[in-house]
């Protein structure tokens, strides 16, 4: 025998020895007593197991993992899932998804580097130069180069191809020094510049030999390639070719990480009506754009909202030149102190909204606190102040600034003048209901009215244009940045500027023009500050109210943030942090997933 098949042999006895002594003791012992020895183990065992448990749980945290869905509905088609093209929402949506820029908006407004690694500007503000990362690619594994970002760029500028992102890129030169920098020359300095560089890029070699003509046609537009966190998988179309289905999968080489949710559907409804049946049927588990009013219709209960502010502003604006009796500043302070804002928030809105005292809605200046998903509370009431005292006080402005009520007639009059206007507003359930609730309030405090709807083309075409009405009822996209040059400067009061109010005012000028050129924030929101103080002593118009997105989504989804959106497509910013699914890990190797 060796000496490891004795050993083996000796280890064996051993054993066995043990075994036995073990044997020997149990026999010993009385029932009762092995009773309570086995009641003592088993109770050691659960101990054990349950300070394991407790120390798993003290160290493990939970963190999102790759799995899970979502399928969202849309009203309408999509057509040009283009960035440069996109006219639909279901087309902003996709868009939004499938292209990523320059740069990326968080939900908080910041505006991180995305196919950029890095950028600089010029410390005159027109010259910005960015570098690109050198592991970025598109869908089809094609690098995302220099030339990418001028052939979009280019694309955007040409007027042939008629973009809706033309007015971004007017006067920018583009050029690319080598294959991984890009370079924008500014005609003068412009704050915002910045936001325009998220804009989608196309892959060149997919639209290189795509002619201006053909952009609109061409196949690339409904079957899209992007470097967005999510590509198009596959598209269902009807017997007409319209897309009825859009399934998308996350990009793995996305510049800002892999998103976790394994697929995203679209499914295209032809009314809000259908929409919000497929929603109660389950059929889908997101929409968009719902009122309060469509919620509470709803049979289905399991869901949270994210309700956000959008950048708009919706307010009565006064065309002085055309309404002699709106030059009169005690005309205009009785029009806006006659409207009881907050009603029309609560009654239009259902309480969906913000409501206005100037240009600039809350959350575009100053820090912005994204929202995120809030299980749905049924509408409630809001205390108001009642109509007359609205009234009462318009007819105590216009007393003390000349005009008199005429008994007789049922007007106010000042000298040849007699208060009475004219209201235009577009023919949309909720414009046109604000126009007759503002009409309502005026008409409490004496003021003649005649509200005209008109069809959107007609209203943008015949009125707004040649600047053919003495008040109309708009909204301004002020965007997340406030450049308010367009809506308030004097060089935008004719056609195709919106100063909608022909405001003309030299302080306000020097104030919108410097701060469009300042980027630093602090400077610019001063410069703002003042801008709203000017507005207010000249009330060139009636600010209402901002509304606010209705986001309808699953309650097991999570990692959800809106910010302060300057369209309801960017309610996808950080998508790639939604989540579904969870893992629990040791806290000590958090570090290294991320």
């Amino acid at each position: 025998m060796d000496f490891n098949s004795y050993s083996e042999k000796l280890t064996k006895l051993r054993v066995v020895s043990r075994l036995s002594f073990l044997d020997d003791v149990l026999r010993a012992l009385t029932p009762g007593e092995r009773l309570v020895l086995y009641a003592l183990t088993i109770l050691l065992g659960a101990s054990v197991l349950a300070l394991l448990a407790g120390v798993n749980s003290a160290v493990s945290v939970t963190i999102p993992a790759a799995g899970g869905s979502l399928t969202e509905g849309e009203i309408g088609s999509a057509r040009f899932i283009n960035p440069i093209l996109t006219l639909s929402q279901p087309d902003e949506d996709i868009a939004a998804l499938v292209y990523s820029g320059l740069m990326r908006v968080l939900p908080d407004g910041t505006i991180i580097p995305d196919l950029a690694s890095h950028f600089d500007i010029s410390e005159d503000g027109t010259t910005y130069t960015f570098a690109l990362r050198s592991d970025a690619t598109f869908h089809d594994g094609k690098p995302v180069t220099a030339d990418d970002i001028l052939f979009t760029v280019h694309a955007a500028q040409n007027p042939d191809i008629k973009s809706v992102r033309r007015s971004d890129w007017e006067g920018v030169q583009a050029s690319a020094p080598d294959a991984h920098t890009i370079v924008f020359k500014l005609p003068h300095s412009y704050a915002p510049f910045i936001e325009n560089t998220t804009l989608g890029i196309l892959p060149k070699h997919v639209w290189g030999n795509v002619s201006s003509k053909e952009f609109p046609f061409s196949p690339a537009n409904t079957h899209p390639i992007g470097s967005g966190p999510y590509r198009v998988s596959s598209v269902d179309t009807d017997n007409t070719g319209s897309a009825t289905r859009y399934e998308l999968v996350p990009f793995v080489k996305y510049a800002l990480g892999k998103p976790y949710l394994q697929n995203i559907t679209f499914i295209f409804y032809p009314n809000q009506e259908e929409m919000l049946k497929a929603f109660d049927a389950r059929k889908i588990d997101t929409v968009s754009g719902v009122t309060a009013g469509d919620l509470e219709a709803l049979n289905r209960k399991d869901f949270n909202i994210v309700r956000v502010g959008l950048p708009r502003v919706f307010g009565v604006f006064f065309n002085q030149s055309h309404a002699p009796v709106l030059a009169d500043a005690s005309a205009r302070a009785a029009l806006d102190a006659a409207v009881d804002k907050r009603t029309i928030v609560r009654t239009v809105l259902q309480g969906y909204g913000e409501l206005l005292e100037g240009p600039i809605p809350s959350g575009v200046l100053g820090e912005n606190l994204p929202a995120e998903p809030t299980p749905f509370i049924h509408t409630t009431s809001m205390q108001n102040a009642s109509t007359s005292t609205y009234a009462d006080a318009a007819r105590a402005i216009l007393s003390r600034g000349g005009w008199k009520f005429d008994e007789k007639t049922g007007a106010w009059k000042k000298n040849k003048l007699e208060f009475s206007i004219s209201l235009a507003t577009a023919d949309e359930p909720e414009l046109v209901l604000t126009a007759n609730s503002v009409a309502e309030y005026w008409r409490a405090a004496g003021i003649r009215v005649n509200v005209q709807v008109y069809a959107l083309s007609e209203l943008n075409n015949t009125v707004i244009r040649p600047r053919a009405y003495d008040a109309v009822l708009f909204g301004e996209v002020v965007g997340r940045t406030a450049d308010l040059f367009a809506f308030w400067h004097s060089s935008q009061r004719n056609d195709p500027g919106l100063n909608l109010a022909l405001y003309a005012n030299s302080k306000v000028d020097t104030l919108l023009s410097q701060a469009r050129a300042t980027t630093d924030k602090q400077a610019r929101e001063k410069l703002y500050a003042q801008f709203v103080s000017a507005i207010a002593k000249d009330d060139p118009a009636v600010f209402l109210y901002s509304p606010e997105l209705i986001y309808v989504v699953p309650t097991k989804l999570a990692g959800v943030k809106l910010g302060a959106l300057a369209t309801p497509s960017e309610r996808y910013l950080n998508v790639y942090d939604w989540y579904t699914d969870t893992d629990s890990v040791w806290s000590i190797f958090t570090d290294k997933i991320n």
